[in-house]
């Protein structure tokens, strides 16, 4: 059974920092491309940073320079870093795991950056 669950979210003020994880199990984590992406109310769902199975993260204009994607392969868990936070980083954040025509979805974990 796949399970993507993520923590670490909450309410923080501007300028504030989190760390998010995500624990991934029932799947090969190793051979998964791991991502973060986040949806805001009223909005579409968006992709904010990934990091391959093999090769160098990539980040969305929007936060680069702000949050850092990594992953553990020996605790199959993928972290996002969030720095310098803004009011419009309010999101719900979810992470995925993609390989192939396959993607997996945790149930999102709220962060909340008050000004």
């Amino acid at each position: 059974q796949v399970q993507l669950v993520e923590s670490g979210g909450g309410l923080v003020q501007s300028g504030g920092s989190l760390r998010l994880s995500c624990a991934a199990s029932g799947f090969t984590f190793s051979i998964y491309d791991m991502g973060w992406s986040r949806q805001a109310p009223g909005k579409e769902r968006e992709p904010v940073a990934l990091m391959p199975s093999l090769g160098h993260p990539w980040y969305d204009d929007s936060v680069k320079g702000r949050f850092t994607i990594s992953r553990d392969e020996a605790k199959n868990t993928v972290y996002l870093g969030v720095n310098n936070l803004k009011p419009e980083d309010t999101a719900v954040y979810y992470c995925s795991a993609s390989s192939g025509s396959v993607t997996y979805w945790g149930q999102g974990t709220q962060v909340t950056v008050s000004s």
